[in-house]
C-alpha cells in the first residue's frame, strides 16, 4: 500500500508516517508539506492507494485541496486527519468526497483501524463528533451528562441496527452505492434502473432512516458503529 500523506507540520507528518508504516512491511508513505508538494507528487507518480490530508495547510485550504484531489485522482480514497474534530467539518469533508475522517486527538490505533476501514472499502468518521456546539470548546457536542448530540437536521436520530430500518434489498443495494458516492445516474446504471427509480429508492431510504441528505445519511450510518466505520459490505462493489 502507497500513501501520501500531507501535512505542514514536521512533527505530526513523521509521527504520522511512523503510525501507517507501522501497519505493515508492504506499506510505503510519502509525506509532503503542502498543496504544491502533493500535486507534483501525484503528477510524478498517481500509483497511490490512500492520501490523508490536514485541512489546515501554509499553502492551500485543506478543503479547496479536497475538491482537487477527488476531481483530479477520483480513484484514491482520502482520508481527513485534522486538528479539527468539529461536526461542521466532518460533515463538510464527507460532503466533498473525503472517505473518512480522523481528529488528530486519536489514538494510534484507531488511526490505524480507521485506514482499514477505507482501504476495505469502508468509510470511518469519528462518533465523538456529532454535536451541535462547534464553537471550537473542547465539550462541544456534549450534553451535562456526557452523551453526545446530534447536530440540526439529524435531531430525530439515534444510533440503532441498521436491520431495524427493514429496508428492502433493493434499498440496501442503494444505500451501498450512495455511501460510495455514486450519483443517482450511476447508481441506475449500476443497478440497471431507471434514474426515476433510483430517486424513488434514495428518498425511502433517506426517509427511513430520518435524514434530508446523502451526508447525513453517511454520517448516520457511521453512528451505528461504536467506532464510527460504515461496514465494508455496505461500499464494495456490487459486481
Amino acid at each position: 500500500m502507497k500513501v501520501l500523506l500531507i501535512d505542514d507540520h514536521p512533527l505530526i507528518l513523521t509521527a504520522l508516517q511512523n503510525v501507517i508504516q507501522g501497519m505493515g512491511s508492504d506499506v510505503s508513505v510519502v509525506g509532503v508539506a503542502g498543496a504544491r508538494a502533493a500535486r507534483e507528487a501525484l503528477a510524478a507518480d498517481g500509483a497511490f492507494d490512500l492520501v490523508l490530508l490536514d485541512l489546515r495547510l501554509g499553502d492551500a485550504d485543506g478543503f479547496d485541496l479536497l475538491i482537487e484531489l477527488r476531481n483530479g485522482w477520483p480513484a484514491i480514497p482520502v482520508v481527513v486527519v485534522s486538528a479539527s474534530d468539529r461536526s461542521a467539518d466532518v460533515i463538510r469533508a464527507i460532503d466533498l468526497g473525503a472517505m473518512g475522517f480522523v481528529p488528530k486527538r486519536a489514538s494510534n490505533e484507531t488511526l490505524t483501524e480507521a485506514l482499514k476501514v477505507v482501504m476495505s472499502g469502508g468509510i470511518y468518521v469519528p462518533p465523538m463528533t456529532m454535536g451541535e456546539g462547534d464553537a471550537g470548546a473542547p465539550d462541544a457536542g456534549r450534553d451535562s451528562g456526557g452523551s453526545h448530540t446530534w447536530p440540526p437536521g439529524m435531531d430525530t436520530l439515534r444510533p440503532t441496527a441498521l436491520a431495524n430500518f427493514k429496508l428492502t434489498p433493493r434499498q440496501t443495494d442503494v444505500l451501498g452505492l450512495l455511501l460510495r458516492g455514486q450519483s443517482n445516474k450511476l447508481i441506475a446504471r449500476e443497478l440497471d434502473l431507471s434514474v426515476e427509480t433510483v430517486k424513488d429508492h434514495v428518498a425511502a431510504v433517506l426517509r427511513a432512516l430520518g435524514v434530508n441528505s446523502r451526508t447525513q445519511a453517511v454520517l448516520a450510518v457511521s453512528q451505528m458503529s461504536s467506532q464510527g466505520a460504515i461496514a465494508p459490505w455496505l461500499t464494495r462493489p456490487l459486481h
